[in-house]
């Protein structure tokens, strides 16, 4: 029976050099000359930037997404956090790093797939969303419906069997 899997997974590797390119913009340009900003990765988890106001944090923000985007990294896979305040006149703000479906993502697309008018189920595993059906087409069908109604998600379609 042919199947596939839904995940949402990340890249860390393109994270790391999106940062990385990040780091070496802060030190180029001239708004942040003799500022404390600064970005860092916390064990893959998410992305710490400090910045010293708001203008700063904000613009480093934008650099984050323009990096992430260039470099073939989704922003739907990270989550901007509210700016607090940290040591000194500094803003701190994490920058959470979606490396998997959450409970609740998963349910939703359970439930996407059980309301579909044609024969697919869904079971999940872990993470991951295993669908299966009877002929190939149900299956391109339901990652067709997928992709229009779970827009705010980064889903990816692997494991394509027949």
């Amino acid at each position: 029976m042919p199947s596939f899997d839904v995940v949402s997974s990340v890249n860390m590797q393109e994270v790391k050099n999106a940062v990385d390119q990040v780091k070496k913009e802060i030190q180029t340009r001239y708004d942040f000359r003799g500022s404390k900003a600064s970005v860092e990765i916390i064990e893959e988890k998410f992305i710490e930037v400090i910045a010293d106001d708001q203008p700063k944090l904000h613009a480093l923000e934008e650099i984050i997404k323009l990096k992430l985007s260039k470099r073939g990294v989704s922003t739907k896979l990270v989550e901007f956090q509210d700016p607090k305040a940290a040591g000194g006149d500094t803003l701190r703000q994490e920058v959470l790093i979606k490396t998997a479906l959450k409970d609740t993502e998963i349910k939703k697309i359970t439930k996407a797939i059980k309301d579909l008018p044609f024969k697919v189920s869904a079971q999940i595993q872990g993470e991951q969303v295993r669908i299966s059906g009877k002929k190939r087409d149900d299956l391109q069908s339901a990652i067709a419906h997928l992709r229009t109604t779970m827009q705010d998600l980064e889903l990816q379609f692997i494991n394509f069997r027949e």
